[in-house]
């Protein structure tokens, strides 16, 4: 494990809703070293994409609230800071963004360049320790950075292995393939050399071939980079290729936390335990998850799994379980671990 970057600790965020407040994230906690790419793993509803957006400070306002909770960035508590301090020193510099949807993320009518330009106008790692280093909207990009900053744009779109580089900021987007705008998402998130990239995601709209490839391509430039990665996903599967390690979430809470390794051969959580058993095997086809995801207006007191838990007794219901440590990084919030003895109820 790696120097902590990232400490989430005891994060309370709730919705306001027309039938009443909507508990989505429950006391998480979280920490990613330098480097390291964790995986955020659960169904969907269970509050990774809201985890994900309390980090970089843009939940909806006024219907999100944050209860309780530190977000320990660097040694800093971002919860603190205010959202013009967080778009100005932090989001889009210290820790970018790389959306699930790479599409509907560019601006149709300008070009690719156009956009990315504007991007580096205010976000480039030559405006390090200078605020948005502009003075305002309407003045004017420096030629001298200009010419700097679109060198490290070539520089980076050839890094990504995006062909011809000069011609593609000449394009629209439609005018470029899904893989192609995915890579240049990867390179926008780095392009301002990045401490933490939070990936929602990222290759969900891409066919296996390319998902593969775009995998492979993030891995290695966070190795080679040392930037930490957030990588959040339904699947499995990808968070095996990808990731060192993967938290496991369900209805708000984080179950399990675990290197790759441990998390996928010695799981310890019912839930983890059975979201594994859920991929198709020959041994024993498709088996899902008996029971309903509860809803987050008045859940389930104490762990949240525990009405779906063959494992589950009368103090599962009680109280939520503290973290219990496994192995070396590998703790689980659970009374009655995989392999333990199950006490009486």
């Amino acid at each position: 494990m790696t120097d902590e970057l990232l400490t989430v600790r005891d994060l309370k965020v709730s919705f306001g809703a027309d039938s009443g407040v909507a508990q989505v994230l429950d006391n998480v906690n979280l920490t990613i070293g330098q480097g390291e790419i964790v995986g955020l793993v659960g169904e969907s509803g269970c509050g990774k994409t809201t985890l994900a957006r309390a980090i970089l400070g843009v939940l909806p306002a006024p219907a999100a609230r944050i209860e309780s909770g530190i977000v320990n960035f660097l040694g800093d508590d971002l919860l603190q800071r205010t959202s013009e301090d967080l778009s100005t020193n932090i989001r889009g510099r210290d820790i970018t963004f790389i959306p699930q949807d790479p599409y509907s993320s560019f601006n149709p009518v300008f070009t690719i360049g156009t956009q990315i330009m504007e991007l580096m106008k205010w976000k480039s790692p030559l405006l390090r320790g200078q605020g948005n280093g502009t003075g305002g909207f309407l003045s004017r990009y420096p030629r001298q950075r200009y010419d700097a900053d679109r060198k490290h744009v070539i520089e980076l779109l050839n890094t990504v292995q995006l062909p011809q580089p000069e011609q593609i900021l000449k394009k629209y987007p439609h005018e470029i393939s899904g893989g192609q705008r995915q890579r240049l998402m990867i390179a926008m998130a780095l392009l301002p050399d990045p401490k933490l990239i939070i990936a929602d995601e990222p290759t969900t709209a891409l066919d296996v071939t390319i998902q593969a490839q775009i995998l492979k391509l993030l891995r290695q430039l966070a190795s080679e980079r040392n930037v930490a990665v957030l990588f959040t996903t339904h699947d499995l599967g990808t968070a095996y290729e990808i990731c060192d390690s993967v938290t496991v979430m369900y209805a708000g809470q984080e179950m399990e936390s675990a290197p790759s390794s441990g998390f996928f051969n010695r799981p310890s959580h019912p839930y983890t335990k059975r979201l594994l058993d859920s991929l198709p095997s020959r041994e024993h086809g498709i088996e899902g998850i008996a029971g309903e995801i509860p809803g987050l207006i008045n859940p389930p007191k104490g762990c949240r799994f525990h009405p779906r838990c063959n494992a589950a007794t009368g103090i599962c219901s009680q109280g939520r379980p503290d973290p219990q440590g496994i192995d070396t990084h590998h703790w689980v919030r659970c009374y009655h671990p995989v392999g333990a003895k199950v006490a009486a109820p």
